[in-house]
């Protein structure tokens, strides 16, 4: 297929193909007339990359899941590499909500101090000092 199909079917643009191809992430054929030519485990391939990157994954953590398919497994997490970048990312997402958490408890104790500040109730008139005639 060429590369406007490829693009199509993947659901993304021709451009972004072209970056892949440059970043070595695909590997476009050359037919005969120069078009670049894709087989459907390129678009298996493509998918996969999509996948990650839907995950929050960097275009470069995906190399080891198409390298993986590349090599014939069935499925491009499962090999070691791959699984590596899995556990990567997961100490990532953990990172990360634990420092969400963090601020989340220190927001909520923010506003549990200014609920408390909000609900004294207030004299409108000076209290002390007051002069009455």
């Amino acid at each position: 297929m060429r590369i406007g199909e490829l693009a199509e079917r993947a659901g993304t643009t021709t451009r972004a193909l072209r970056y892949y191809e440059s970043r070595g992430l695909l590997r476009a054929r050359r037919a005969g007339n120069g078009y670049r030519a894709y087989e459907e485990e390129d678009l298996r391939l493509l998918r996969q990359i999509q996948l990650l990157r839907d995950f929050g994954f960097e275009l470069e953590e995906t190399r080891p899941f198409v390298d993986c398919l590349r090599a014939g497994h069935p499925e491009g997490d499962s090999c070691p590499a791959s699984l590596d970048v899995y556990r990567r990312k997961l100490a990532e997402l953990d990172d990360c909500i634990a420092g969400l958490t963090a601020v989340r408890e220190r927001i909520g104790s923010q506003l549990a101090k200014a609920e408390l500040v909000a609900s004294e109730p207030r004299c409108e008139f000076t209290c002390e000092g007051s002069t009455e005639t």
